[in-house]
């Protein structure tokens, strides 16, 4: 844990750990409202989510597991309009920034894809990085396993250790503050009255208890998955890439719905049209799908990538394969969205188990 060295006047230095209540987290979070759009964690019936925090009566859950809609969803939208009438102006330049509570690993290890495709001194996206540099992440220690969670087999843990301004870890009666950027620290000193500095070795240790007990219930479901170790998941892909069995085999119950990419925290491939309304022209963005079979599609109608399973294989080489190579990084993130989602039933954790030899 990373917290602040406080000097005694006999010169020696002490741990402080910073602590939040749960009520001044209420308050910071009305505070925040009045210049970032503020998105806390909900439980629905179809497990965590996000919403708009709309003040204290707000009911919202820190901790659990990671929500059903990724985090990209707030930073790469949907459906975006991108440019109107041939005007310079960038759409939505003026909007507040998103602060996101409750944020877990999995769902901050996409940035590191997610940055590397859109972040770029000449040809990013303006939008995508105008929201990485003005937002605020307020993340957390996910306190549960969800039935498809994996980030272990990733070289992940429950609990963000990158890409968070301030980390939130669950203890009794509130918070165990971690500062993660220069942002962070900013927003501990403006709100000093609400965060506190206290000695108690007892909230570490609980802390490194429900991190260590979270973690190893991970484990236990990726051993029982028989997921392959992370140092030969980079080389994985490659080598059983003319598998045509495990690919045809896989890809047998896939609908080519695209909820698979739609719910991953790093796929980020997209597609622009122009679309007519009030006697101007308008360019929107949205979220396009490599399961798709135009997706490949060329001028003439030549497709590299026709069939099913072609498509499948392709998937898993960009995450296993390509971005290990380009990016340094494997683009999943343990999270087990796709699982969930697929109406195939088709198991990203039995697939990489299958291509293990």
């Amino acid at each position: 844990m990373q917290y602040p060295l406080d000097k005694a006047e006999s010169g020696s230095y002490f741990f402080f750990m910073i602590f939040l209540k749960h009520a001044d987290l209420d308050e910071l979070l009305d505070s925040l409202s009045g210049d970032y759009h503020v998105y806390v964690p909900v439980n629905t019936a179809r497990g965590a989510g996000y919403t708009r925090y709309r003040g204290p009566g707000t009911d919202y859950a820190v901790g659990g597991i990671r929500s059903f809609d990724p985090l990209k969803s707030f930073y790469f939208l949907g459906r975006e309009k991108v440019a109107e009438d041939f005007k310079p102006d960038i759409p939505r330049k003026n909007d507040k920034p998103p602060c996101m509570v409750g944020v877990k690993s999995c769902d901050l290890k996409g940035f590191k894809i997610l940055d590397f495709v859109f972040i770029d001194e000449e040809f990013g996206d303006p939008t995508y990085m105008k929201a990485r540099r003005d937002g605020l992440i307020i993340s957390s220690d996910c306190t549960a396993v969800g039935e498809n969670c994996f980030c272990t087999a990733v070289n992940l843990n429950p609990w963000p250790d990158s890409q968070f301004d301030i980390n939130l870890s669950p203890v009794d009666g509130g918070f165990v503050v971690e500062l993660g950027s220069g942002k962070g620290k900013k927003l501990v000193e403006e709100y000093s009255l609400l965060f506190r500095n206290v000695e108690d070795v007892k909230l570490d240790g609980a802390v490194k208890e429900n991190r260590k007990a979270v973690k190893k219930e991970v484990e236990v479901r990726v051993a029982e998955k028989n997921i392959p170790a992370y140092r030969r998941l980079e080389r994985i892909v490659t080598k059983q890439y003319e598998n045509m069995e495990v690919w045809e085999e896989s890809s047998r119950n896939c609908v080519e719905c695209g909820a698979c990419n739609t719910v991953c925290p790093t796929c980020h491939c997209f597609l622009l049209y122009e679309q007519k309304t009030d006697d101007k022209f308008a360019r929107f963005r949205v979220w396009d799908s490599c399961m798709i079979k135009d997706f490949a599609r060329v001028a003439g109608g030549e497709n590299p990538r026709a069939r099913l399973w072609m498509r499948l294989r392709n998937r898993f080489d960009k995450k296993f394969n390509y971005f290990p190579e380009v990016a340094g990084e494997i683009a999943c993130t343990g999270c087990g969205r796709c699982i969930a989602a697929c109406p195939g039933k088709i198991d990203i954790r039995e697939v990489l188990a299958r291509l293990e030899v």
